[in-house]
């Protein structure tokens, strides 16, 4: 686990040095028998409530209740069905990526393998709100349809541009109940930015395009399609792209608050 500011590359199996580590589960949270569960938290800040890493389960369902946070995933291997009280299915798949809003009413019913990486908030200090429904509460990122929505940015922020402005465009999918977490799609043309402190907290799953960022001692972290990384707010850092990028990103903004 990192609590340093410094942009993390995630890798499917954890580090290479340590992998994932077993999960210590109890009975009273399942409906099905006790599944195996392996993790490995890439960073995490128990008094914000934030843990971002890579998990993975057998077979399994969960009791039905509250989800515990707001969270981000992609799927990686496998996929899941997150059952409503009526007992309608949301089913996501390997390669596909979604959000579940904080305390809906649902059970995660696993059927075989599955391996995610995830962003998870859940504000120790804040009440768990009573919501009765779980519609439109699980929401599966459509590419095409995110793409269609992208809307015109009027500024480049947080990036300080250095040269020529690029165009960017954005289209938030889902922003959390108090309103300080946000899922999306976003995309640039070519650009170079400034060297600073990035301002909030942030998981990036890269859909086009290479892109480095260079951090404030000089190293310097290359990516490319396919990639997911997280930046620790705070982490001083310079974004540069010779092309157009694209993104799906998941926010922790302390600003918003």
């Amino acid at each position: 686990m990192s609590f340093e500011k410094t942009v993390i590359r995630f890798e499917r199996k954890g580090p290479a040095e340590t992998g994932l580590q077993p999960m210590q589960l109890d009975q009273a949270d399942f409906q099905s028998e006790l599944p195996e569960q392996y993790l490995h938290e890439y960073y995490a800040d128990e008094a914000l409530g934030l843990s971002v890493g890579v998990w993975t389960t057998t077979t399994m369902q969960e009791q039905f209740g509250p989800y515990p946070g707001d969270e981000f995933m992609w799927v990686l291997e496998g996929q899941v069905a997150i059952v409503d009280g009526d007992g309608n299915e949301t089913t996501v798949k390997a390669g596909q990526s979604f959000c579940i809003r904080n305390a809906i009413p649902v059970s995660w019913k696993q059927v075989g393998f599955l391996r995610k990486f995830y962003m998870t908030y859940a504000d120790p200090n804040a009440a768990t709100p009573e919501i009765a429904s779980a519609e439109g509460g699980v929401m599966i990122l459509d590419q095409a349809t995110l793409e269609a929505g992208l809307i015109k940015m009027d500024s480049t922020g947080p990036l300080v541009i250095v040269g020529d402005a690029p165009l960017q465009r954005d289209n938030v999918l889902f922003t959390n109940d108090a309103g300080n977490m946000f899922v999306g799609m976003w995309d640039s043309t070519a650009f170079d930015s400034e060297m600073r402190p990035f301002p909030w907290h942030e998981f990036v799953q890269l859909l086009e395009g290479e892109l480095t960022i260079t951090e404030g001692d000089g190293k310097a972290h290359q990516f490319t399609a396919g990639d997911a990384f997280f930046i620790p707010m705070g982490t001083v850092c310079r974004w540069q792209t010779s092309g157009t990028i694209k993104k799906y990103y998941a926010i922790v903004d302390h600003a918003a608050d």
